[in-house]
């Protein structure tokens, strides 16, 4: 009996060209997540069947790349100025074949300026920044991967204060959280322990159990480390 891949092809239509082209999606049976990071980076049991490297869509004819969070909506003087700043100097490129983290990263540097040009969501642009320091943290590139962490930290607070992730999957208590965690994994001590306080006092008017639990763990691990300080 032939084996069945943990790849198969997507069919998308391009947003911007209506260019018709595949990409490569892994299936979910073939998934299996062992852990999270205090980042939500997911640890997967096989390393190389990883989705996070396919969630960016490339067009090879015209170079719009975009993920499912972009949202659908194009008007015309947004479609212009993506076809004078991408598609006029696009050099056709593939990226539907099997991925390696290099091209992973490509793809999603490819959809950051196109969410830019585009003006999407700041809470969509901290989601593509973060996962490029999820790839560079993988390939152990630690300049790189703290660079797209404050990148990602900067979009979350901007959505946050500016309320631009209303009507998207994350809650204000997960950006409130991505904030302080991002924050701390960058060394801002002070900004970290200013968002993590926020999260806990959302406590009595969120159903978001876990990541209460994950702020009140961090505060703990803080103040453990602030006596120690103070001891020594």
């Amino acid at each position: 009996m032939e084996s069945i891949s943990p790849l198969f092809d997507r069919t998308i239509s391009c947003p911007l060209c209506k260019t018709t082209y595949k990409t490569k999606k892994i299936r979910s049976r073939f998934v299996k997540i062992e852990k999270h990071e205090s980042d939500f980076r997911p640890i997967y049991s096989d390393p190389s069947i990883n989705p996070t490297y396919y969630n960016v869509h490339v067009c090879s004819s015209c170079g719009y790349s975009h993920t499912d969070e972009f949202s659908k909506h194009m008007v015309p003087v947004i479609k212009s100025e993506l076809e004078q700043k991408i598609s006029a100097h696009w050099q056709k490129q593939y990226f539907g074949e099997e991925r390696s983290t290099q091209d992973a990263i490509r793809a999603y540097k490819l959809a950051i300026i196109n969410a830019t040009i585009k003006r999407e969501k700041k809470v969509t642009l901290a989601g593509l920044f973060l996962r490029v320091a999820w790839l560079y943290r993988e390939l152990n590139q630690e300049e790189e991967e703290q660079r797209f962490l404050k990148l990602s930290a900067s979009c979350y607070e901007e959505s946050y204060l500016n309320d631009d992730f209303s009507g998207t999957q994350m809650s204000d208590v997960k950006v409130l959280y991505m904030i302080a965690e991002l924050s701390r994994r960058c060394g801002n001590e002070t900004k970290a322990v200013k968002y993590l306080s926020k999260v806990i006092e959302k406590q009595n008017t969120t159903t978001d159990r876990k990541i209460i639990d994950m702020a009140k763990e961090q505060w703990y691990e803080y103040r453990e480390n602030r006596k120690k300080e103070q001891a020594n």
